[in-house]
């Protein structure tokens, strides 16, 4: 069989042999289970789950990360761990409350930290795809995306140019405390561009 048969078998044969890495990036610091930040990253993992990709969850409020000194010659463990586990992700998908017209600064301090795999042969987040997502309890998490998507750019990532900022108190229902139907729709439109459709690679 000829290579040109082979790549069409596989075009045709639907799923991948490779199962897709995803990160679920958590900038907030919420810890119950019943905070919207883990309400909204619980229904993107039960999504992905389903897509047959492999999902992992980073928690800031987890994380032990320090704040970024240039000058130390010590590097923590928690920051090359987080290198690890971001730079094998395939596809990211970032998360967080607004907080005074951008991001949590934990979150950006530890997108800081990418700066250990500066030297490599292709560094920081090169060809990862980033989708944004931010909330606020008025209609500004439009200033948490913008402040995201900087950052990803600068660590050479591409970013979805579908976003989601979110109007935290229509996340969920008051009721049933589940994510509404608006959002759902959003969440799945935002799983199916980044799952569905082929990934960017490019060589620099």
């Amino acid at each position: 069989m000829e290579c040109m048969d082979v790549c069409l078998l596989l075009f045709k044969s639907g799923k991948p042999d490779f199962t897709m890495n995803i990160l679920l990036f958590n900038g907030s610091f919420e810890r119950n289970a019943s905070s919207i930040s883990h309400r909204i990253i619980t229904y993107f993992k039960s999504i992905l789950e389903q897509k047959n990709v492999r999902v992992t969850v980073f928690n800031m409020a987890d994380s032990d990360i320090p704040i970024l000194d240039v000058e130390s010659k010590n590097v923590p463990h928690a920051a090359v761990e987080m290198n690890k586990i971001f730079r094998e992700a395939d596809v990211h998908i970032w998360f967080t409350p607004l907080y005074h017209g951008s991001m949590t600064g934990a979150m950006k301090n530890a997108l800081d930290w990418m700066e250990l795999s500066a030297k490599e042969s292709e560094p920081y987040l090169t060809n990862k795809v980033v989708g944004l997502v931010c909330w606020a309890d008025g209609g500004q998490a439009m200033q948490g995306i913008n402040a995201m998507e900087s950052v990803a750019k600068a660590l050479r990532a591409w970013t979805l140019p579908y976003c989601i900022p979110a109007v935290r108190r229509l996340v969920t229902d008051n009721d049933s405390n589940k994510i509404t139907e608006e959002y759902s729709r959003k969440f799945d439109l935002m799983v199916k561009l980044l799952v569905d459709e082929p990934l960017p690679k490019y060589k620099f």
